[in-house]
């Protein structure tokens, strides 16, 4: 029988309070400081940076760390951990559930293939830069340092908080980098800020070179009033805000259930298995969405039972949830050893993932180059959130596909992403194989990418070719 005057009972509150004050907190300041409004920077990569700092203080001025006081439990840290790890899949879910009534074109289907093959592509320019600087660091520099931490860049930049959370603990408990989880979300906070500073330097760039894209920098997406009636704000007893967190709920119990069975019949994978927590969420939560259109068309369910605008909010409360604990989770007395390693990962991971996307939104996106490179660069260095604030200051009221392609370049992602689990998983026992056959990878996926261009060349030299012959 447990009491209700114990830190047991209050510290996992305790934790999720501070947590949610501090992104209040943050988004005053945001509001309130010009700086930080022209900054970039994310309410709740700001809420994760206060809470960092003030944790790094009370360390110093202590010698004891903030989240492992009796006030958060004892373990707080580890518990940061279990939010973002969590936050991240039921994001994912909330978002997967949303349903759509766009039409696809050939053009369309064309450009999001693309923007998928982009994202894989980035992920693979990010590993073999990053493990070519961490294997010199380790062979050259500091002997004994975990070769494969390179490897943790296309995870923290690529995939955000939550994925580099799940790789750093992989290598920390599989190949006994003790630092890795710690070194990971660092990479992941560092991507948010090179989003940040890259965006503004851009924006910068653009408002020098052609002002009249810049005349929407002032403009705002304004959210329309969604009115939930009296009538529609219970279903049956159950609020319609409760019934979305129901199946989040639901779907994400669902994905435990398939990877607790995949886990036990391949047992050496469970950790990788238990990793893409977020992708067997994606998974369940289509095929449930998919079972309430059957049952709607059959009119077993006469009513809308998922609705776009309030699981568009669980989801971004879930976000913001999982990057605030992530970056909260970072220890200064861990990653301080390595300030040096991950500064240089941190600025060559912002010039790769720059020049490259810059390059493809130019090629291939003709039409809206800028808006797809921000959204894409902001993506790739953060989150599909950190895209979308990129996106919305030179397109406010998402009138180019830009925004679009975010959501729906996750299949072609996830198929041709698939091979990272194998090479993620071999990084540690061969980096440099690992680089090799990254490099032969990213060469086949760029000759996907651009296939219209090195095609079309193709066939404008044999016809050249075959008119002089004539």
């Amino acid at each position: 029988m447990s009491n209700f005057w114990d830190y047991s009972t209050w510290s996992a509150f305790n934790i999720i309070a501070v947590l949610l004050i501090a992104l209040l907190v943050a988004n005053i300041l945001k509001k309130s400081l010009g700086f930080l409004k022209k900054s970039l920077i994310p309410t709740s990569v700001l809420a994760g940076i206060i809470l960092f700092v003030i944790a790094s203080v009370y360390n110093l001025i202590t010698d004891k760390l903030l989240f492992e006081d009796e006030f958060f439990g004892g373990n707080g840290y580890a518990f940061l951990e279990t939010i973002a790890y969590h936050m991240l899949a039921l994001g994912f879910i909330a978002q997967s559930l949303q349903s759509t009534k766009k039409k696809m074109n050939k053009k369309r289907s064309v450009e999001i293939f693309d923007a998928g093959v982009t994202t894989v592509s980035t992920y693979l320019l990010q590993g073999v830069f990053g493990l070519i600087i961490t294997i010199l660091v380790a062979r050259l520099f500091v002997p004994g340092f975990f070769e494969a931490a390179g490897a943790l860049l296309p995870f923290g930049y690529g995939q955000g908080t939550g994925q580099a959370l799940n790789y750093g603990n992989i290598y920390a408990n599989d190949y006994g980098f003790k630092e890795g989880t710690n070194f990971g979300l660092t990479i992941a906070a560092l991507g948010f800020l090179s989003a940040s500073i890259g965006g503004v330097i851009h924006l910068g760039i653009l408002k020098r070179k052609n002002p009249a894209i810049m005349q929407n920098i002032e403009k705002r997406k304004t959210s329309e009033n969604i009115v939930i009636r009296g009538d529609d704000a219970k279903d049956g007893g159950l609020g319609k805000l409760t019934v979305q967190i129901i199946f989040c709920v639901l779907a994400y119990v669902l994905a435990y259930l398939l990877m607790f069975g995949i886990g036990e019949l391949v047992p050496s994978l469970k950790s990788i298995i238990y990793g893409f927590n977020f992708l067997f969420g994606v998974l369940t939560a289509m095929l449930i969405k998919t079972i309430i259109n059957k049952l709607k068309v059959k009119r077993v369910v006469r009513k809308e039972v998922l609705n776009n605008y309030l699981l568009s909010n669980v989801g971004n409360f879930c976000f913001d949830l999982m990057i605030v604990a992530g970056i909260a989770d970072i220890r200064l007395d861990i990653i301080g050893q390595y300030w040096l390693i991950l500064l240089v990962l941190g600025i060559v991971g912002l010039f790769v993932t720059y020049f490259y996307n810059r390059i493809v939104a130019k090629k291939l996106f003709a039409s809206y180059p800028e808006e797809q490179f921000l959204a894409m660069y902001g993506m790739l260095t953060g989150t599909a959130s950190t895209g979308i604030v990129l996106l919305r200051e030179i397109d406010p009221d998402f009138s180019t596909d830009a925004a679009d392609n975010l959501v729906y370049q996750t299949l072609p992602a996830i198929v041709f992403g698939f091979p990272m689990m194998i090479l993620a998983k071999m990084a540690p026992e061969n980096p440099v194989m690992t680089i090799i056959i990254m490099v032969g990878y990213l060469a086949v996926l760029n000759l996907i990418l651009f296939r219209s261009k090195i095609f079309k060349k193709k066939k404008a030299v044999g016809k050249t070719e075959s008119v002089t012959a004539e």
